[in-house]
């Protein structure tokens, strides 16, 4: 079975209660390269994909390819599985869809949009590198840990979590206080 995140699973439940099971809209919280990144993995492991948008239906669009046409996201079989729905006999694509392919174009491809922007990933050996590696650790990181392996004040390591390791390289970000240390931080896949 197919694990998900739980922006991930909440996509596909919400397709799964909407006519012809469109992923569209979003999560209001998902906004920018975090909804790019996470649809990107989607349309990649086959659990959405990509079909001919009806504008004058009024369907919403999720990328626009040119001339006033634009595509929609669609759950497909495999993610209504994914969230333990049976798979209908009718095609759950709108009218109108076509098998548009699920990966991004080849780089060398001319004048064709990328499904998704490349993943951020740190450099290694760099405090943010550091502290992901702290972070992944399976007893997770406090403040005062961070603060005092990375040389850095309270304010930065909050900061950084919240900004570059959240919104910028889209990881999932925990916390919870255990008896001895305080607030513990850790990354969770």
């Amino acid at each position: 079975m197919t694990k998900l995140s739980d922006t991930q699973a909440l996509i596909l439940s919400a397709a799964a209660q909407r006519p012809e099971h469109i992923a569209l809209p979003l999560p209001e919280s998902l906004r920018g390269g975090a909804a790019a990144k996470v649809v990107g993995a989607m349309l990649a492991k086959g659990l959405l994909e990509e079909v001919d948008a009806d504008m004058r239906k009024g369907e919403l669009v999720w990328r626009e390819t040119g001339d006033s046409h634009g595509v929609t996201l669609v759950a497909t079989d495999a993610g209504l599985a994914a969230i333990g729905i049976e798979p209908e006999d009718a095609d759950p694509a709108p009218a109108g869809a076509t098998d548009a392919p699920t990966e991004a174009p080849p780089q060398d491809a001319p004048n064709e949009p990328e499904a998704a922007p490349k993943a951020r990933t740190p450099r290694e050996g760099t405090k943010q590198a550091q502290l992901i590696a702290m972070l992944r650790a399976e007893s997770g990181a406090t403040i005062e840990e961070i603060v005092a392996a990375l040389d850095w004040q309270a304010h930065t390591a909050r900061g950084s979590m919240s900004g570059a390791l959240k919104k910028k390289l889209g990881l999932t970000i925990i916390s919870e206080k255990v008896d001895g240390r305080g607030r513990v931080y850790a990354i969770r896949d």
